[in-house]
């Protein structure tokens, strides 16, 4: 019965406050500062954070706290706190900063226009992730309207999550006291293999970028006065994309870029392809004639989460086809994205990368290689029993369906940095980013069914979290600890027995 309330009461909440309030955030162009040098005075971001700050102090949850908190030269944060049982604490965390608007919308659809067409809200920022400031508040609310109870909660929102949340280091460590030490922390920026089921994310891959700059001549000269004599430098730039990638396969050749891939998360992602079938591959938009990297679907998952690979992601120093003439370019300026494995050393293979880029340049070329900040991939800690019992719980009864488990392919800055300074805390990644909802490019859409039982989810996640410890201390208190502690010290052999004969879980469903 509690679930169905929680449920119902989600999907109203998102029907008549949330895709309404979406609309409006769309509809504003805050372009993360990698992608606005003059987001300050465009005065966008305040205007999202003004936005969803607002929405937020007028939610009724008792004890709410919300504040806009900007530190000196830095990008706003929204911090809200909500109390709670007990003095356990769970840190939700979203951001509202977006991507630039990319070109290939389809006919009628925009950035900055908000159209619904049946499930799907298109827009850009919506899933990516606008949504997740609303659906967290929301699914506290559904829980508490339920009759559940949770722990204190913290919520997060970032406003420089797409430049590499180089902001958000300071805030965590300006707010640290006001946060405490969450012992859950549920992160709604993920992805999704499908909108049928729960999807939790186990690893993040990290990603080294850089510019990387070939010069041959000073000045353009005619082609058919220099070719065979002056080397193209595009030509140069080959050879040096060669030294990191082969051609023929894709595959990364140094060895410094990958890692021994975990055999659980082999298991997983066996579980997942088997889950996800065709559909892993078949989802992209692809010309025809187009095939994937690899036959075996369980490779593609592993190509996708753990093994790295580089995309040349934008090019200067050559005209449009429009405009180009018989000259030999004087230079070619390329941005790589290489994609680590999630225990990689980022900057190691920045070192690494740069020195494939500069060392013995081919015929002499000049290279200039303008690096990026490197962002680290992040490994999930082992998981618990207890929230992997409350996300099957939750699956099951949102989506009727198992949870699943699975790596993603992007990088999310915050969650490595929290890993570190909250070691003891476990992991809920999720979010609404699935097939074809393009966060990044054109046509970026959230879908909303999905939406709605994400934050139902999140709210019985919750609950499952206060009570965890039902025979313990926080849950009974120092009577209930002290048979605890009994138990423990006669049964500590037999308990260790037990795990050592206990079997390794496949990971459909699991770990």
């Amino acid at each position: 019965m509690q679930h169905r309330k929680i449920s119902s009461f989600v999907d109203e909440v998102w029907e008549q406050d949330i895709v309404p309030q979406l609309v409006d955030y769309i509809r504003i162009p805050n372009k993360s500062p990698a992608f606005d040098n003059d987001w300050q005075k465009a005065g966008h971001m305040q205007k999202a954070v003004d936005l969803i700050a607002g929405w937020c102090k007028a939610q009724k949850i008792e004890g709410l706290k919300v504040e806009v908190v900007q530190l000196e030269g830095r990008t706003p944060l929204i911090f809200m706190e909500i109390p709670g049982e007990g003095d356990d604490c769970v840190l939700l965390y979203g951001h509202l900063d977006k991507q630039p608007e990319m070109t290939g919308w389809f006919d009628g659809l925009g950035p900055w226009e908000p159209v619904r067409k049946d499930d799907k809200l298109y827009g850009r920022g919506g899933a990516d992730d606008g949504y997740a400031a609303y659906a967290s508040l929301t699914a506290i609310r559904a829980l508490r309207e339920a009759g559940g109870k949770h722990a204190r909660c913290v919520v997060i929102i970032e406003a420089c999550e797409e430049s590499g949340s180089y902001d958000l280091p300071a805030y965590i460590d300006a707010l640290k006291d006001r946060i405490g030490t969450p012992s859950l922390v549920v992160c709604l920026d993920s992805g999704c293999g499908n909108y049928d089921q729960l999807w939790c994310t186990t690893s993040l891959r990290g990603v080294v970028g850089a510019s990387v700059r070939v010069e041959v001549l000073t000045e353009g000269v005619h082609s058919g006065d220099a070719s065979g004599i002056v080397p193209s430098s595009f030509r140069v730039f080959r050879q040096l994309m060669e030294r990191l990638e082969d051609s023929e396969t894709g595959e990364i050749r140094s060895k410094k870029f990958h890692v021994d891939i975990p055999k659980q998360r082999r298991q997983q992602a066996k579980a997942a392809a088997k889950v996800l079938g065709d559909k892993l591959w078949k989802r992209f938009p692809w010309t025809k004639g187009t095939k994937p990297m690899a036959k075996d679907l369980t490779e593609l998952v592993l190509n996708r989460t753990w093994r790295p690979f580089v995309e040349l992601t934008g090019v200067d120093g050559a005209p449009g086809t429009d405009k180009a003439g018989n000259v030999l370019r004087p230079f070619t300026t390329a941005k790589l994205s290489v994609r680590i494995p999630p225990s990689a050393n980022p900057e190691k293979c920045a070192a690494q990368l740069e020195k494939l880029m500069t060392e013995k340049p081919p015929a002499g070329a000049k290279i200039t290689f303008t690096g990026d900040k490197p962002g680290a991939g992040w490994d999930a800690p082992p998981l618990a029993g207890w929230l992997e019992q409350a996300c099957a719980k939750a699956s099951q009864a949102f989506f009727h369906k198992d949870c699943v488990y699975m790596g993603e392919g992007g990088t999310i800055p915050f969650m490595g940095m929290l890993g570190e300074k909250f070691p003891a805390a476990q992991f809920m990644i999720t979010g609404v980013l699935g097939p074809q909802s393009n966060a990044h490019g054109p046509n970026e859409f959230l879908h909303i069914p999905m939406g709605k039982r994400l934050t139902a989810s999140v709210a019985m996640v919750l609950e499952e979290h206060l009570t965890r410890d039902r025979g313990g201390k926080k849950a009974g208190g120092k009577k209930a600890a002290r048979k605890s502690d009994a138990k423990k010290s006669g049964n500590r052999d037999k308990g260790k027995k037990a795990k050592a004969d206990k079997p390794e879980r496949e990971a459909a469903t699991g770990a």
